[in-house]
């Protein structure tokens, strides 16, 4: 990074950035024409949102698949729809970026075999697969597969894109994420980079590439990064992933060559952020979080996808996503922005804070690769509680009102906001009848196809991932021959097996110096000793596939703090699995979190569970980002208390449950 650069003008303006927007709905179909539309308006690449079944490796027929097909993404079960999706979209001249991860491999297959049956050369595809499953074991929960056999899938889309899709990014090493799960600028920098460092060396290790081609391998190495809204503070971060970036590939890979040691990312800028509280002021805080991220010619991204301002109330329209795309024009082709070499060169304040940056960033990524590495860090759960640590102090200075959210915490009078007086049609609403039209299909696609050939693929991808032969040709013989996604992943999942990651909560504490806690306590005690028990038990329930469990995460550590036992078994878990926990642990109340949008499935399976286990009377609460429509559904149908992101004061929320307690049980 040259900090001595000549503060004129360059001699022609730089290029923009690839703008996107992350999009993906109901069918293959009604998001393929989502993305015909976009492109029209001026985007210049694509960002694909797959629903999560297919995030998570199963068909829409599966039983962890009700109300979530088609919800958060498009639903793609087979090549069928990918044929649909793409429809139209000459692949070989649309650079294309899939949010991917432990399915990655099968999705690049079925989109390389879509390329190629429109004529494109796989050669001349760009994109990117996100393919990071590292983070998902932190904050997403897509994971499928143990964290060895996952990377060895990711080794495997790596070595094949390097001999077959030279333009490929094979893998997106996200950040992102592990902001959004708590990490500080310098946990961000640091577990990114030892996640990073992780697939290398599995590359490397895995004698499919050469050692002189590492650089190639190296440059081709994507990260996707968090944009928050301190975004002096994201520049300086920025600026210090690529000093870091530049070091450990020279030093650990040997790579020689300055060009393919640069540091190269995308970012959507923070949606966790974003407030259903006065959302209108989540425009501004998407347009700073923009800055964080283009400012420094130095270090700035090259592609962007920006969350629409409604995000935090559902799902956006059209319209939203348009509003996003124009305040990306608006930045690169009416201001001076691109006119400039790096403003921040030689700024003393940005080099002492990007030092600082990168000394602590050092000190967190040595600490995991002293641990073993970033799969024994997953596996110990050292770096998941190091991060709800971190959230949980973020939400402690939330909530006293050191941070600052203006509308949340301070400044929350208002006037009522024209953006959302039209309720409900103030988002895109996903028909039901969505999941019924693709169970439906998946199971024609199977009736349709040549048997023979679908066990004969089948079983050579299960004897392959039994040894250690790259695994995309067998997964490319899978998709021609009509395999479906849940068969895929459950053919390695044979051979594979599960995972269930460390929650991350043993040891954690987010109560600070909480002067409402005290009085909460004694409640939750007195409420104890009243029911005759020893303690008050809280079961927090993650209902279907929804992997987002950060807030789920914070109450169970808050209600801890409080004196609750909770009982918290992770994600990914059927209304069954939660009404047999709830029936054998005799808990006094069960919290359900749901953010994907499926509450209105999931909530009720569980209130039908409790009631043929004969648990009516047991009191069930609900977290989420849920309309104030389906909050009275919910409550209509025997929901005690329904909270929404706006309820951020956590030791509130747990004499709220203290409460419900007292109530189902007719105390005073």
């Amino acid at each position: 990074m040259d900090e001595t650069a000549f503060p004129g003008r360059l001699p022609e303006r730089d290029r923009p950035w690839v703008m996107r927007t992350y999009a993906g709905h109901s069918s293959a179909t009604a998001s393929n024409a989502l993305f015909r539309r976009n492109l029209a308006k001026g985007q210049t690449g694509l960002s694909v949102a797959f629903d999560l079944p297919t995030q998570t490796g199963y068909d829409p027929d599966h039983e962890l698949a009700s109300g979530e097909v088609g919800r958060v993404g498009v639903p793609v079960a087979h090549l069928g729809d990918m044929r649909a999706l793409f429809d139209g979209i000459p692949l070989a001249d649309t650079n294309t970026s899939m949010t991917i991860n432990a399915p990655a491999m099968w999705l690049l297959a079925l989109y390389g075999t879509v390329a190629t049956e429109q004529g494109a050369e796989l050669a001349r595809c760009s994109g990117t697969t996100q393919n990071d499953i590292i983070k998902e074991y932190l904050s997403r929960g897509t994971y499928i597969f143990p964290p060895a056999a996952s990377l060895r899938l990711t080794a495997d889309v790596v070595a094949y894109t390097l001999r077959e899709m030279p333009r490929w990014n094979p893998v997106n090493i996200c950040s992102y994420h592990l902001q959004e799960a708590g990490a500080t600028p310098v946990q961000e920098v640091g577990f990114a980079l030892a996640t990073a460092v992780a697939v290398l060396d599995a590359v490397r290790d895995s004698g499919q590439v050469p050692a002189e081609r590492m650089g190639d391998v190296v440059q081709r190495i994507s990260f996707f990064v968090n944009a928050g809204v301190r975004f002096v503070e994201e520049i300086a971060k920025m600026r210090a992933f690529g000093v870091l970036w530049d070091e450990i590939t020279r030093d650990r890979y040997g790579v020689t060559e300055a060009r393919q040691r640069r540091f190269r990312y995308g970012v959507q800028v923070n949606s966790l952020g974003l407030t259903e509280a006065q959302p209108e002021n989540n425009i501004q805080r998407i347009v700073l979080e923009m800055l964080g991220v283009t400012m420094s010619r130095d270090a700035r991204a090259r592609a962007v996808q920006l969350p629409a301002w409604n995000e935090a109330l559902g799902l956006p329209r059209p319209w939203d996503q348009q509003w996003s795309l124009r305040m990306q024009q608006v930045l690169a082709y009416e201001s001076d922005l691109l006119e400039y070499p790096d403003i921040f060169a030689g700024s003393h304040v940005m080099t002492a804070l990007v030092n600082e940056i990168v000394t602590g960033a050092r000190v967190e990524l040595d600490k995991v690769l002293e641990l073993g590495g970033v799969v024994a860090a997953v596996e110990t759960g050292y770096l998941k509680s190091a991060l709800v640590g971190s959230l949980a102090e973020r939400r402690r200075r939330m909530e006293s009102g050191a941070d600052v959210v203006v509308g949340v915490n301070r400044y929350t009078e208002t006037e009522s906001s024209p953006l959302t007086a039209a309720g409900a049609e103030a988002v895109e609403q996903v028909d039901p009848a969505v999941e019924a039209a693709a169970t439906e299909g998946v199971r024609r696609w199977r009736a349709d196809r040549d048997t023979a050939a679908v066990d004969a693929a089948l079983a050579r991808l299960r004897a392959d991932a039994a040894t250690t032969t790259n695994l995309m040709p067998a997964t490319l013989e899978c998709v021609r021959a009509g395999v479906t996604t849940g068969e895929w992943s459950g053919a390695l999942r044979q051979v594979f097996g599960e995972y269930r990651a460390p929650t991350g909560l043993a040891g954690a504490t987010g109560s600070g110096g909480d002067p409402g806690l005290a009085a909460v306590r004694e409640r939750v005690a007195a409420t104890a000793r009243e029911l005759g028990s020893g303690r008050l038990r809280l079961l927090v329930g993650k209902p279907g596939l929804d992997g987002h469990s950060n807030g789920a995460e914070q109450i169970a550590v808050r209600a801890r703090d409080a004196g609750f036992e909770v009982v918290y078994q992770g994600i990914r878990l059927t209304a069954g699995q939660i009404v047999a926990a709830a029936v054998e642990e005799d808990v006094d109340l069960v919290g359900l979190s749901v953010l994907s949008g499926s509450h209105l499935a999931a909530v009720p399976a569980v209130l039908d569970g409790l009631r043929a286990a004969g648990r009516a009377d047991l009191p069930v609460v609900v977290g989420g980002i849920i309309p104030a429509g389906d909050a009275d559904t919910l409550r209509a149908a025997g929901v005690a208390r329904v909270f929404t992101p706006k309820d951020f004061a956590l030791t509130g929320i747990i004499d709220d449950l203290v409460t419900v307690i007292r109530r189902a049980n007719d105390l005073p």
